[in-house]
């Protein structure tokens, strides 16, 4: 049996490719393009332009101080800053890629890493040339590696938050990274 994308009932409809249960998610699901397992999570904060965590008012915020975090609609609503980000823990966790993108287009080094990704949720960065592949993972000391083929991987999933543009690169899930 397959489940709606958006919220996860049964889809029961002739039409075998829907991924929708009804036209209510599949709108919500593209004018959302946040996975659920990340706006349901009291975890957000706003960033200024240089990728510096701020609370929803404007004050310093801290990746390791849940007291300066607050839930998606919050951070969302707030005009604090010039965008979203999304402290890592509690089983988040996030891979980033830096410099792959070539026009909109992922490097050859940067096709053959996100094949191992099918099925995440993967945006691209606030630079444009940069995605964010985000899953799960057990808390652990962050990683910085340039591969043989030259892409820089950074891997995070604890004392840290990424920046969230909401510019999906490949719509998924959060999943094991």
């Amino acid at each position: 049996m397959r489940a709606c994308e958006w919220c996860g009932r049964s889809i029961v409809a002739k039409n075998r490719q829907a991924r929708f249960c009804s036209s209510k998610c599949r709108v919500y699901a593209h004018r959302n393009p946040l996975p659920k397992a990340l706006t349901n999570a009291d975890r957000w904060v706003r960033r200024d332009a240089r990728k510096v965590p701020l609370t929803t008012t404007g004050t310093a915020a801290s990746s390791t101080d849940a007291a300066t975090w607050s839930t998606y609609a919050e951070a969302a609503a707030s005009s604090t800053g010039v965008g979203l980000g999304f402290v890592l823990g509690d089983g988040f966790a996030c891979i980033d890629l830096d410099h792959c993108l070539v026009d909109g287009v992922p490097t050859a080094a940067a096709a053959r890493f996100l094949e191992a990704y099918r099925g995440h949720h993967v945006e691209v960065s606030p630079s444009g040339d940069g995605l964010h592949i985000w899953g799960t993972a057990e808390p652990g000391p962050g990683t910085v590696r340039t591969q043989d083929d030259g892409l820089h991987v950074e891997r995070y999933s604890t004392g840290r938050y990424i920046t969230v543009t909401g510019n999906v690169y490949q719509r998924g899930e959060i999943l094991p990274v």
